[in-house]
């Protein structure tokens, strides 16, 4: 198994950086915005992105929902292994509301079309986005494209794009891994 470097841990916090800035261009005062992190590896790049948008950019009044998508995956009941549930922390209504999905890696856009049909379970949102730290834009399966991407990577079938935190793997970085 090798792996090979994309982002460092300086690229990762310039990139953060320009995302937690447009998404501040694009939702103004955040009143009619909820951010969901998908679990388990989107809930720490919006917990990033919401630190960032908080103490750099003085937003105010953000909303940060959690949203476990493990049962609604098109794919959970061909699994040999037993799934276990993560934290579903959805306390907001999303009625009327505008909501950015945050997920780490885009790849088949499988845990995407997941987390719509889960968040029709916590009502009718006024818009959806997609913010995603890495897009594997040739790895689609279905028509699922982010709204906000920190990086586009090109990554054949045998390959695994890596992301790690400082908070669980001891660095923030990001790594294209062969299988």
């Amino acid at each position: 198994m090798s792996q090979k470097l994309l982002l460092s841990a300086e690229d990762l916090r310039i990139i953060l950086f320009r995302l937690a800035c447009q998404l501040k261009e694009t939702h103004g005062d955040f009143s009619k915005t909820i951010i969901v992190g998908l679990q388990p590896r989107g809930v720490r790049l919006a917990e990033r992105l919401l630190h960032i948008l908080q103490h750099h950019y003085k937003a105010a009044d953000l909303k940060l929902s959690q949203l476990d998508i493990t049962f609604f995956r098109d794919d959970f009941r061909r699994n040999h292994k037993l799934l276990n549930a993560n934290v579903n922390d959805m306390e907001v209504g999303v009625e009327n509301k505008r909501i950015v999905l945050i997920d780490d890696v885009l790849y088949t856009g499988r845990s995407i079309r997941a987390a719509l049909t889960a968040i029709d379970s916590y009502g009718r949102p006024e818009e959806v986005q997609l913010l995603t730290l890495i897009d594997r834009r040739f790895s689609r399966h279905l028509p699922i494209q982010p709204d906000f991407c920190g990086r586009q990577v090109d990554a054949i079938q045998n390959e695994r794009v890596v992301v790690c935190w400082q908070e669980e793997d001891n660095e923030d970085a990001v790594y294209l891994v062969n299988k």
